[in-house]
């Protein structure tokens, strides 16, 4: 089991496949913890969302897409028996390829595109201020724009969200823990995000 203070990792698989349906991050689960028993049972794990242009079938995945899990660093030789695995995701047929590992760097903004919530923008804004500030975290935020990821019959609703003017040591334990539930259907993952200008 997860525990908060275990130094955490990303592994990026290279991926082949054209698409997966919209809503596609509970049949990914699955897939993934076939291949992974013991991936559901990390609680701070969680994988990455899956980058590609949506359109009437689902998202089309360009040819470098890759599927990024977020581990503890203890875990990552294991993580490699994804590699050559077939992963079924709807209609969908991946095939996963080499995983890279990429160690995490202390960058000062970090971007999450979904943290899970079921308060409305004001509510959210006070529950990111306690758990950050439960953390040790001092950096500056920004609450984005309301998402709902479709789950099934059921969906998952949050706000994306900005952290920035981060000290190394802070980005490190943001990227570790991350904020919020979810984190196996990619919420509250947080990763390096380009500079904002005029943010003092």
């Amino acid at each position: 089991m997860s525990t908060a203070l275990r130094p955490m990792t990303d592994i990026a698989f290279a991926l082949q496949g054209d698409f997966v349906p919209t809503g596609y991050a509970r049949a990914l689960l699955q897939g993934i913890v076939a291949a992974l028993p013991w991936f559901k049972e990390e609680t701070l794990a969680g994988i990455l969302p899956l980058r590609g242009t949506q359109h009437d079938k689902g998202i089309w995945l360009p040819r470098r897409t890759k599927l990024v899990l977020r581990l503890p660093t203890s875990r990552i030789v294991e993580a490699h028996g994804l590699s050559g695995q077939q992963l079924t995701v709807g209609e969908a047929h991946l095939s996963v390829e080499a995983g890279e590992v990429r160690p995490h760097v202390g960058h000062p903004t970090l971007h999450a595109h979904l943290v899970a919530s079921l308060l409305d923008e004001a509510g959210f804004v006070a529950s990111v201020q306690n758990d950050l500030a439960r953390m040790g975290i001092s950096g500056q935020w920004i609450c984005g724009k309301h998402h709902i990821l479709p789950d099934g019959d059921k969906a998952v609703s949050g706000f994306s969200l900005v952290v920035h003017h981060l000290k190394p040591e802070q980005s490190l334990l943001l990227q570790g823990m991350g904020l919020g539930k979810a984190r196996h259907l990619g919420c509250g993952i947080f990763v390096p995000f380009k500079t904002i200008p005029n943010l003092e």
